[in-house]
This record gives structure tokens, C-alpha cells and sequence, in this order.
């Protein structure tokens, strides 16, 4: 997420649905960055990590809905 988006959504904090969305975004952000830091992945791991991008692109999508309104 740009920096010009990450100022969008702490201006629009109030709104709870954009706020939850951006912390659950940062917090699979963190777990993708531990995945990150291994040289190699479980097949178990793999799987987890391909779902937690999914995830967050979903988060980042609909953020970037919510954004859309305040523009």
C-alpha cells in the first residue's frame, strides 16, 4: 500500500469496516514476512502462506473500495 493510501485510511480511521480491514491487512503482512524469512517451506507452509495472500489482496481490494468513496 502507498504511502498516499496509508494517509487516506488513517484520515478515514472513524470508519470502523476501514480500520479492521487495514489492521487485519498489516497483520497478515507481518505473517507473510515470517514466511519471508525461511530458506525453505513445508508444503503445509506453502499452502498457509498462499492462503494469507489471498487474504490480504482480498483485505486490499476492498479497502481500495472504501478508499474510492472518500476521493
Amino acid at each position: 500500500m502507498e504511502q498516499r493510501e496509508e494517509a487516506l485510511v488513517h484520515e478515514h480511521f472513524d470508519d470502523a469496516e476501514l480500520k479492521a480491514l487495514y489492521v487485519e491487512h498489516q497483520e497478515l503482512k507481518r505473517q507473510l514476512e515470517a514466511f519471508r524469512d525461511k530458506l525453505h517451506l513445508s508444503n503445509e507452509e506453502e499452502i498457509e502462506k498462499k492462503r494469507l495472500q489471498k487474504r490480504k489482496l482480498s483485505c486490499k481490494d476492498r479497502i481500495m473500495e472504501i478508499l474510492a468513496r472518500y476521493r
